[in-house]
């Protein structure tokens, strides 16, 4: 990858600059949906809108690539992917085993901040409840309460890793988050996490985590019978 992309803070991208700004915006939008799978790509386009020239378009699409959101074909186009099931599954197993790890370790070490802040995530998300047209801010604040924990655990370079490698799994959890009940699915499981942390109990922390991230996977069948296009046609093994 050139230079632009490599290095970095905390994982994935450097901070700042056109590449960045290109990747970070053109990421989100796929995850949103703003860009769904298929869709076409256009360097040109992409140059043009972002006011920028080729080579940080060439290098956020790299980047893109290596997080497994776009297809690039060479001397053809570049579109994006389909949310790949094999890797949605590998993605799952990482990140309930970092994850669950985490919490085990905030619970043992009873970090007062770090759970004040996760709580304080908590209340703000709340108040969006049922809020349809505040999806974005809710699954703004839903990472940042993951984030929360992560840096509480002096985890947060591995936060950034999962993250790069969790675009097909985020896109499944924003197909999801329309669905009636589902919000109030993700503050009670949230709750249930700080309770455990709170508890000083890494078991009830780890266990209420795991609760809280096998939901969107337990469903990815459905998710495919809804939305055919969206996804490979691989079979997990």
């Amino acid at each position: 990858m050139q230079q632009g992309l490599t290095k970095t803070r905390s994982g994935g991208s450097k901070t700042g600059g056109a590449p960045d700004r290109v990747y970070r915006q053109l990421r989100e939008r796929i995850l949103n949906f703003d860009l769904p799978p298929g869709a076409s790509l256009s360097r040109n386009e992409i140059a043009e809108n972002y006011g920028v020239s080729q080579a940080p378009v060439r290098e956020a699409l790299q980047a893109l690539e290596e997080d497994g959101l776009v297809l690039i074909i060479p001397q053809s186009r570049t579109l994006v992917s389909q949310i790949d099931v094999k890797q949605l599954y590998e993605t799952q197993f990482l990140r309930v085993a970092v994850e669950c790890e985490v919490v085990r370790r905030l619970a043992d070490a009873q970090k007062s901040e770090t759970i004040e802040r996760a709580r304080t995530i908590l209340r703000m998300q709340s108040t969006l409840e049922g809020e349809m047209d505040k999806m974005d801010l809710f699954n703004e604040l839903d990472r940042s309460f993951h984030e929360t924990l992560f840096e509480g655990a002096g985890m947060s370079r591995i936060n950034e890793m999962v993250r790069r490698k969790m675009g097909h799994l985020a896109r499944c959890q924003r197909l999801e988050l329309p669905v009636k009940g589902k919000m109030e699915t993700i503050l009670r499981q949230h709750a249930k996490v700080i309770e455990g942390l709170e508890a000083g109990d890494a078991q009830r922390a780890a266990a209420a985590m795991n609760e809280h991230l096998s939901g969107t996977i337990s469903r990815v069948e459905k998710l495919r019978g809804d939305f055919p296009d969206y996804f490979t046609d691989d079979e997990f093994q």
